[in-house]
């Protein structure tokens, strides 16, 4: 089963299957469901808690996104507009009479239920009768069963509140009491008749959501799950298997994780494995699982540079491969991703056979495996284009097509290692250039932890090459903090976002001039999020480097952002307000060693309706710069949030960006 729209320009996602035979035949794809062929109003009508999903997940395109299917592979629920659908994954498309609106929808493994959340409820449906039934019911406004709080959906990756037993008789449900969380209002100055939208926000050193477990019987039982919460108040995800349940729990400040092994029917939970960091813990996509034998698989450093798989106890990969996540355990094989270069990320696997890698060639890959079927997917740096192969038994057995358009663009990405510390730096120039002159330069970084944009990926490069083709060389570089580069690389900015990630892009820079023709007396840097705040940044403490900065979303208060993220790299502000104020951007404008006539064109851009980064950062820092008498100017987006999925907004902006730096470089 896989999600795709019909054409390269289409944004509806239709469900689809492919049908590989067991005797070597061909493999045909086949239409499942088209949103367009079912009664549905002609615009998508999400509910709140849908909508909010998508943004956590930067999920940009529409019609069924998301789905979920039973053990069997022969029911799909999924959601749209509200309503909630199943399909035989066959010709049978049929929407379930459940509570509206509908959100999560998700089988149980013998596809005889469907659970679901409404209204802050967690709810079952019965299949074959419509017979729709609330398991738990919130006992508050603030309370809500079987969701996924922000900090979870934003910060840890989990985007599910609810877990089936495998026999389909329990759900596992968490309970989110948000009434501690402090409360923001994000207005909307476009529309001053709409009232002001109320969020629970956790800003670092703020109270967190009380977030608790609870098995929810069909039979109407109730057993609260038992752990030191106080201790460790971050539910990082669980799972239900054959043999029982493990949840995963981690401490406020990320120094130490435990996995759980609770008793679905008394509550009590057992210690199965703890592991702690002086600085912080990371949390890995796809654990903790286990083997039909019981071994448990984790990923940890257990005392090494880069992360290894561990399987029963055991180390199963060699130090110098960093594994980034867990895909699947099938039987006695566990697939994963790893990097053996920071660039890549190849798909393995570990099993009877031992060791061995799938995917092959500079790319970027992922993959999913499960009775004896593996599909490998990924994106290579020579190409265009998402490849999607499936193999039976470890042999090609059909592939799945993309419709993706491909870009018109001539990217010529050059990846190289820059100073001392071989930072990976991609630099791209514009097409046709003959090297005659020195190009003015712009640098276009993330730069900051848990992301990376320097991968053997082509796709990734399409847009800074279409910037390059405006008369630029543009350089990307990933700097201290980013991942796939083992624990010391990404523990250097503890305590310090600010230092280490500038002097890095000033070394990447300086590593590129010494192999490609760069005017530096013209540089600017641009950036979203933190790449926002880190252009800030530069032009605010380094205008001697920078010459002209944009600016978006940036955050520029690290005590107006979430406690999960900023917490572990910043500590505690209310304990040590240090580390903050060293990192932030007011006390670049008014403290430092840059006299404050000594001034660089900085534009910045925010969305009004930015829920994750809200538009108080930028206001309160053009606020200090007035104060400061720093010329700046500032571009307000009227219903635009963290993301930018408007066409018009997104090209627009890619061209009043150009011409800023134009004026700006001169």
């Amino acid at each position: 089963m896989f999600l795709r729209t019909r054409g390269g320009t289409d944004p509806v996602t239709c469900l689809w299957a492919l049908d590989v035979p067991g005797d070597g035949g061909e493999a045909k794809e086949r239409l499942v469901v088209d949103p367009r062929a079912l009664d549905l109003p002609g615009e998508e009508d999400l509910p709140a808690e849908e909508r909010a999903r998508r943004e956590r997940a930067r999920e940009q395109a529409g019609g069924v996104v998301t789905y979920a299917t039973d053990e069997d592979l022969t029911l799909a629920a999924f959601g749209l507009s509200g309503r909630l659908f199943v399909t035989d994954l066959g010709a049978s498309v049929r929407p379930l009479d459940a509570a509206v609106p509908a959100f999560d929808p998700r089988p149980n493994p013998a596809g005889t239920h469907v659970a679901y959340v409404s209204g802050r409820a967690l709810r079952v449906i019965e299949v074959a009768t419509g017979a729709d039934r609330a398991l738990a019911e919130p006992e508050g406004e603030q309370v809500s069963y079987g969701l996924a709080e922000f900090i979870a959906a934003e910060e840890m990756g989990r985007m599910r509140g609810y877990w089936w037993a495998p026999d389909g008789t329990a759900l596992l449900a968490a309970r989110v009491d948000e009434s501690p969380v402090r409360r923001w209002h994000i207005a909307d100055p476009a529309n001053p008749e709409t009232p002001p939208r109320e969020v629970a926000y956790p800003a670092a050193g703020t109270p967190n959501a009380d977030v608790s477990l609870v098995v929810l019987g069909l039979d109407g039982t109730r057993q609260a799950v038992e752990w030191d919460r106080e201790a460790f108040p971050y539910l990082v995800t669980a799972r239900w298997d054959s043999r029982g349940v493990l949840i995963v729990v981690q401490t406020r400040d990320q120094k130490a994780i435990r996995i759980l092994e609770a008793d679905p029917s008394t509550g009590r939970t057992t210690l199965v494995r703890e592991d702690t960091d002086p600085v912080w813990l990371d949390i890995v996509p796809g654990v903790p699982a286990r083997t039909p034998a019981g071994d448990l698989v984790w990923v940890a450093e257990d005392g090494h540079d880069a992360r290894g798989l561990i399987v029963g106890g055991e180390r199963v990969t060699p130090d110098g491969l960093h594994v980034r996540s867990v895909l699947d355990v099938d039987g006695d094989t566990v697939l994963f991703t790893a990097s053996e270069e920071p660039t890549e990320i190849h798909v393995w696997a570990y099993g009877p056979g031992g060791l061995a890698r799938l995917t092959d060639g500079a790319g970027v890959f992922g993959g999913r495996r499960r009775g004896g079927t593996t599909v490998l997917a990924g994106s290579r740096l020579d190409r265009f284009g998402t490849e999607t192969t499936v193999l039976r038994d470890g042999a090609p057995a059909g592939r799945i097509v993309s419709h993706a358009e491909q870009p018109a663009l001539d990217v010529g990405v050059t990846l190289i290692r820059a100073g001392e510390r071989e930072l990976r730096t991609a630099v791209l120039l514009p097409t046709g250039y003959t090297g005659d002159e020195p190009l003015p330069v712009l640098m276009d970084p993330y730069g900051g932890p848990h992301a990376q944009r320097v991968l053997a990926a082509r796709r990734a490069f399409a847009e800074p090459q279409w910037l390059a083709d405006q008369g630029f060389a543009v350089v990307v570089a990933d700097g201290r903090g980013s991942p796939g580069r083992g624990r010391e690389w990404e523990h250097a900015i503890h305590r310090d976002l600010a230092g280490p990630v500038l002097e890095d892009q000033i070394a990447a820079l300086r590593g590129a001039a010494e192999r490609f023709p760069l005017d530096l007396s013209r540089v600017g840097i641009r950036g979203w999020s933190f790449g926002g705040y880190l252009a800030a940044l530069a032009v605010l403490r380094r205008p001697d480097v920078f010459h002209a900065a944009i600016a978006g979303a940036p955050v520029t208060d690290w005590t107006l952002y979430d406690t999960h993220y900023t917490e572990r790299y910043l500590g505690d502000p209310g304990a040590d307000p240090e580390p903050y104020e060293r990192s932030s951007l007011f006390d670049a404008v008014s403290g430092g060693d840059v006299p404050a006539d000594v001034t660089r064109p900085l534009l910045l851009i925010h969305g009004l309706a930015d829920d994750n980064v809200v538009a108080a950062h930028t206001l309160r820092l053009s606020s200090a710069l007035l104060a400061a008498g720093r010329p700046h100017a500032v571009l307000p987006l009227s219903g635009v949030t963290h993301m930018t999925p408007q066409e018009v907004v997104a090209e627009n902006l890619l061209l009043l960006q150009i011409r800023f730096l134009k004026e700006a470089l001169a």
